[in-house]
Parts: C-alpha cells; structure tokens; sequence
C-alpha cells in the first residue's frame, strides 16, 4: 500500500485507476487514508479494536481538507484505542435518529421497484393518514403498546381490515429497516400476534349475480363510452380496477388478440388472450382515444382515469344492482368456475400465483392455452346479459323523465 505525506496538491494528483481501487497512507498521521476509485477520492481511517481491524470513511477528498481529515481521524483512533467501534457507533446513531418518516421513505425507495403503484399507495395512505404523528419519533422508540393501542383505536375508528393493513405495513418497514442492523430492538408489531389481537376479516364474496346481471348491463350500455367500456373490460378479464385505468396501449395486441402488462400488484406480469368481444370493444377505443397512450385517458395528472366510484354510482342507481370493481373481478371467476375450467387455469386468468403447490411449479403455462378459457368465459357472459332492447330504452326514457322533472 503506497505512502506519502498527504497534502492538498499530492492527494489531487493521486490518479484515478481503471478499474477497482488503490489504497494510500498518510506517512504523517498513521492510520489515514485515501481510497481512490475509477472516479472518486475518499479519506479513511483504520485501527484496531479489541485486536480486530476497522475501517471507517470519513468523506470525499474535494469535501475534507487534509487538516479537517487528520482531525477526524485522530478522534476515530483515540476511540478505537479505547475499545470503541466507530461503524458500531455510527449504526448506534443511526439506528437512535431513524424516524419513522425516514423508515417508511427508504422502504419505498428500497423496495418501490418491486411493488406496485396501488401498493405504494397503499402504504402512503397508511402512515399519511393513520402514522402521521409518529412521524418525527426515532422508529425504534415505537413501544409494543403503542402498536397495539394504534391498532385498537384505527380498528374501533376505520375498521378491522384498515387497521391490521396499517400495521401489517409498519411491520415491513421496520422489518426493512433492522435488516441492516443487527442491534435493532425486535419489532413492536410482533405484540399483535403474540397477544392474538389481529382483527378477524370477513373476506367480502360478493359479485353480481346471474339474475342482475341482464339489468346491470342495460344500465351500463346507457353509460358514457369511457366507463361503459371500462366495467366491461372489468367484466370481460377480472382484472383488478388499477391496472385497467393504467391500461397503455403498448400493452394490447390487437393483430395478436392478446393483452400483456409488464407488472401486476403481486409484482408478476400478465397475459391473457382477448376474446373477440373484447378486441372489438378495443379497436373501438383506439380511434376515439386518438395519440393517448392510455386506453382509458383522462384530463387529470395522471392522463388516465383514476376514481370509478361516480359512475358505478350511476350503474348501481340505474339498475337497483350494487357492486363493485372487485365484485366484477369475482363475477369473472365465478362465470369462469361454472364452466368446470381446471384450478390451475382458473389461477391463471387471476394473475394468481401458484406458490405452495408443488404440482404447479411443474406446469409451464402461456396465454394460449388460456385462449379457449376466455372464449368460453365470454360466451356464457353475453348469453347471460342478453339484456333485451326494450329494457334499455325503459331505462332511458325513465332518466331523460327524470331530468326533464
């Protein structure tokens, strides 16, 4: 390892390698250093702890001065005669000044990639409306109490499936956080399944049923073309609300008759074949959407449609049916499950994965072979909507009353 008497203009012109990196000494001070890499300059100090070597960097060449750099050192070095680490003292630091605002922005920076934009959200929602007033608290001076008074009084207030969702969030991103230091008290969230508090949920089964579904239809063809269209792709693929209102167009192959989206909410991409219904809804659309990149655009930031309530709001008033985007994905399902469609199958026309099944890691499945599924699924929909004229013109002579009053 190369030495020299360290100095402004000698650590300038120290050269950059072409690959990895080259170590100096300072032959004032022992224990500085210089790490030079193919593009950076950073002073460092070393010594021994307890018999064990450390290392510690103390900042870029064109940030410390030589000075600043040998003052920096000498105090690391006087803490590591004494038995002190100063990595294990920095990590200390660290993980006593990490709020749980700071927590919750590197989980979404670390892991963001991975999750989808709903999911995302999703946690923003959480810790924007229900964390808040943690926010400028060191994360790891979240009690186990105060999670499980937190979770109590967001379950009380905004129900059980609110409250273990905003907990089961707060537990990732702790869990994110200790992962990279190992002095991390355990986390808080654990309480909740050692004091068996989690919220009972009461998986909602609802869809439309076989005898709505031809008055549901009638109030949706009476619909504008944008939501119109988009219950029926709902209806026509079981696809979850967030990834039709972000539909591009990049991702629909009309030549081909089928649809691929490069990453779903469980982070896996989809592929399914069109039925003719729907690539005749979709040729459709491309001439009325014109240049957008979106199928369903909107005047709004995100140039696509983005709240759906208004007009299943609308659907439901017209036809006396509730429902909601969801119940359209389970109405999909269920239409297809009637038609004895096989398990795996029926997984796959979810975009469900099929982990935890041994049988099914051997199966290699492609959006052909679900081509006869789609069909199939579609067919029966559209013998079960036939929806007679007249009672789309009942519905819309009773409206334009209604307006006229």
């Amino acid at each position: 390892m190369p030495k020299l008497h360290f100095t402004k203009r000698s650590v300038d012109a120290l050269p950059f390698p072409k690959a990895g990196q080259v170590l100096y000494r300072d032959e004032t001070l022992t224990g500085l250093g210089v790490r030079v890499g193919t593009q950076s300059k950073v002073y460092f100090v070393e010594g021994q702890v307890l018999g064990r070597t450390k290392r510690i960097s103390i900042g870029r060449t064109d940030v410390f001065s030589v000075e600043a750099a040998r003052k920096v050192a000498m105090g690391h070095l006087i803490d590591m005669a004494g038995g002190v680490d100063p990595n294990a003292k920095k990590r200390q630091q660290y993980e006593e000044t990490i709020t749980v605002a700071a927590a919750f922005n590197q989980f979404l920076q670390t892991r963001g990639a991975s999750l989808a934009t709903s999911t995302i959200g999703m946690y923003r929602r959480s810790f924007d409306k229900y964390l808040k007033d943690w926010a400028k608290m060191p994360l790891v001076s979240i009690t186990r109490q105060m999670v499980l008074k937190r979770h109590q009084r967001v379950g009380k207030d905004h129900g059980a499936v609110t409250a273990n969702n905003v907990m089961r969030h707060f537990r990732s991103v702790y869990n994110v956080a200790a992962a990279s230091h190992d002095s991390f008290p355990p986390n808080p969230a654990t309480i909740l399944t050692q004091a068996r508090a989690w919220h009972q949920e009461t998986r909602r089964r609802t869809s439309v049923a076989a005898l709505d579904l031809p008055a549901w239809w009638a109030a949706v063809m009476l619909e504008p073309e944008y939501s119109r269209d988009f219950l029926l792709v709902a209806l026509f693929t079981g696809m979850r609300r967030n990834e039709i209102a972000s539909l591009r167009w990049e991702y629909i192959d009309l030549r081909g008759r089928a649809l691929h989206i490069p990453k779903t909410k469980n982070g896996d991409p989809l592929d399914l074949p069109l039925s003719t219904y729907l690539v005749d809804l979709f040729q459709a659309r491309r001439v009325l959407t014109g240049k957008s990149p979106w199928v369903f655009p909107s005047k709004g930031k995100t140039g696509h449609i983005v709240e759906t309530k208004k007009f299943t709001a609308r659907v439901t008033e017209r036809s006396g049916v509730k429902f909601t985007l969801h119940d359209l994905r389970r109405t999909f399902i269920t239409v297809a499950e009637s038609l004895d469609i096989p398990h795996y199958a029926l997984k796959r026309l979810l975009n469900h994965r099929l982990s935890g099944d041994v049988t099914a890691g051997y199966i290699v499945s492609n959006a052909e072979r679900l081509r006869g599924p789609v069909d199939a699924v579609a067919t029966e929909i559209l013998k079960r909507v036939s929806a007679p004229e007249a009672q789309i013109q009942r519905m819309a002579a009773q409206e334009a009353g209604d307006a006229a009053a």
